[in-house]
């Protein structure tokens, strides 16, 4: 639908300016920092390789991403930090990583031989510390219904078919890289309807878009967060759903507003507290929900939740990064702190660990140097895991020798 804009360029570039010096509307797709700054090649002081997981879900991730990058142009450039790689050299490395990590037991060895034939790049983190927070997402459990009742009102929706993306870039080479998701009406250029609009207003009832419906709408702003879920629907039957594309609108937190608001603390903040805090005060779920103008679409997925490179994500061992920053499909090194639960799904405290680990995701709240999130599956330590994880660590990324 793009050709339909070459009419009405000037109108395109009013609009662009509006945005750029007002900051409403739709989002621009614009990188805030440089891939060159974001890693930096360490010749000493490496981190202690050690990983924490069973080699078996590591392999299965680097299957998983070898089927990324067989897809991939063998030329296709990527970027790790300041040097230029090719997708060939990158896919040879990883297959060369995964027969040396399957093949070596000796912790001793597997340091030697890593620091012998691969560069390592440690990302250069957060302004003040130079560290990664690291925080979790993972897949939800939702009870659901494929039709509106009484108990199940509030619906998820497919990508509507009037949502474009219009590249700034084939209007003035100076926007390169910039983009912004809208819609057309009357032949004006507009903002996609915001979360306010589509949940307060029903800007898309009766279109048809709906493939569930879900009992509170809590729960479809955090499957909103989480970007894949599954359903079980009244019947029996169940169904996964995994993130299509958004309405193109900035992110903002919703956890941050609430303690802006003295609705928590900053020490009380996690995503259980939220739910537990919204449950007893419903008054104020819309207003605390509609903060966050995002929002997200979805599609009926047939295997496990996928991530922005489309190869399903693997528990523990997919990672999401900024993509502007970071290489996609990169293999990765973190070192960090993870729970630790008792019998009765409490976390009793935190634990240092390190491992493996795949760039294969990315989201909305996950960006610039200093932010990583990780993908921890589905079930009551994943959920735990995600709910409350903001740790510093550290992330390196890994890429073979010439």
């Amino acid at each position: 639908m793009i050709h339909k804009f070459c009419h009405n360029l000037t109108g395109i570039l009013l609009l662009f300016s509006f945005l750029f010096f007002f900051g409403c509307g739709p989002a621009l797709q614009k990188e805030v920092a440089s891939p060159e700054k974001a890693l930096i090649q360490i010749k000493g002081s490496y981190p202690e390789f050690q990983d924490d997981m069973d080699k078996d879900s590591f392999a299965l991730a680097v299957k998983r991403n070898l089927e990324y990058l067989n897809k991939l142009d063998p030329a296709y450039i990527f970027s790790y930090g300041s040097k230029k790689v090719t997708c060939r050299e990158v896919r040879e490395g990883q297959e060369a990583f995964l027969k040396l990590l399957l093949t070596t037991s000796d912790t001793k060895v597997l340091n030697r031989e890593i620091r012998k034939n691969f560069l390592v790049f440690r990302a250069a983190g957060g302004a003040e510390n130079s560290k990664v927070l690291f925080t979790g997402y993972y897949e939800p459990v939702l009870e659901a219904s494929a039709e509106k009742d009484d108990g199940f009102k509030y619906p998820i929706y497919r990508t509507p078919s009037d949502l474009i993306r219009v590249d700034l870039s084939l209007f003035n080479k100076k926007y390169k890289g910039e983009s912004i998701i809208a819609r057309l009406e009357k032949n004006k250029v507009l903002p996609y309807y915001s979360r306010k609009q589509i949940e307060d207003e029903k800007a898309l009832s009766g279109k048809g878009l709906e493939i569930a419906w879900l009992k509170d709408p809590v729960d479809v702003a955090f499957l909103q967060i989480q970007g894949s879920g599954q359903l079980k629907l009244k019947g029996g039957n169940a169904i996964s759903v995994g993130y299509m594309g958004s309405n193109g609108h900035p992110y903002n937190s919703i956890g941050r507003y609430m303690i802006e608001k003295g609705m928590l603390t900053k020490d009380e903040m996690s995503m259980q507290a939220i739910r537990k805090y919204l449950s007893v005060h419903s008054e104020v779920v819309n207003d605390v929900l509609n903060y966050n103008p995002s929002y997200v679409f979805f599609r009926v997925l047939d295997g496990p939740p996928l991530g922005n490179i489309q190869a399903p994500l693997t528990p523990g061992r997919s990672l999401a990064l900024d993509s502007g920053l970071f290489p996609k499909g990169a293999l990765c090194f973190i070192t960090c702190k993870k729970p630790v639960v008792n019998g009765k799904g409490e976390i009793t405290g935190w634990t240092g660990f390190s491992r493996f680990i795949m760039n294969q995701d990315t989201g909305g709240a996950i960006k610039g140097e200093g932010r990583a999130d990780i993908f921890w599956g589905n079930g009551e330590y994943a959920e735990l895991a995600a709910g409350y994880m903001k740790q510093e660590g550290e992330l390196y990324i890994l890429l073979k020798k010439d």
